[in-house]
């Protein structure tokens, strides 16, 4: 298993870097945007040979047809990265979506505080996965899960948008709606939400 990689970036392409190790060796490495925001290669045609030193955390995927290797910069990121890969129906091209897109303590608070909003902006995540990855890793990073602040009916969502069209933040109106009986219907709803607001 390859768990680490030191040596020169010697190329890139997309996020795939070319890490040239000591002893001649070239590794394609996926490599987060973050990472690569913080080297800067000279133009091929530059008569200037300098090339920064990488050192990084990899994870290897066997595959069938290939071996691919995603290359992170702390051991931090790399231990979310196996996390994400428990989830079912998570693999390594989806979790290192994941980690490319949004920081890492962002993605650790937005599971702690069950917010799908902020992991279905991930491109090519959709909703269900969003929900199965915060219902997944909230009890290994000993969150609460709360499935009301994550699943609404029809009906939760007429009355969220009828509370935001009348100024409510959205967090507002779901924190709101989250206190009212279940049983109301969206207009007993709503009343409600608008007495509780100013009690």
């Amino acid at each position: 298993m390859i768990g680490k990689l030191k040596g020169k970036l010697s190329e890139t392409s997309g996020n795939v870097g070319l890490i040239e190790t000591s002893g001649g060796v070239f590794y394609e490495v996926f490599l987060t945007p973050s990472l690569l925001s913080t080297f800067h290669l000279p133009p091929l045609s530059s008569t200037i040979h300098y090339l920064p030193s990488i050192e990084v955390y990899t994870y290897l995927q066997v595959r069938d047809d290939a071996l691919v290797l995603f290359g992170f910069q702390t051991k931090r990121e790399l231990d979310f990265f196996k996390l994400l890969l428990t989830v079912p129906g998570v693999g390594p091209k989806t979790a290192f979506s994941v980690i490319s897109f949004l920081p890492l303590d962002l993605l650790v608070s937005s599971v702690q505080a069950n917010d799908v909003d902020s992991f279905t902006r991930i491109p090519g995540l959709g909703r269900k996965t969003a929900m199965k990855i915060i219902l997944e890793l909230s009890t290994k990073l000993k969150s609460e899960f709360d499935m009301t602040k994550m699943v609404l009916s029809e009906e939760d969502k007429t009355v969220i948008d009828a509370l935001v069209s009348l100024g409510y933040k959205s967090f507002e109106a779901k924190k709101l709606l989250s206190k009212l009986p279940k049983n109301l219907n969206i207009e007993e709803k709503i009343k409600e939400a608008l007495k509780t607001k100013f009690l």
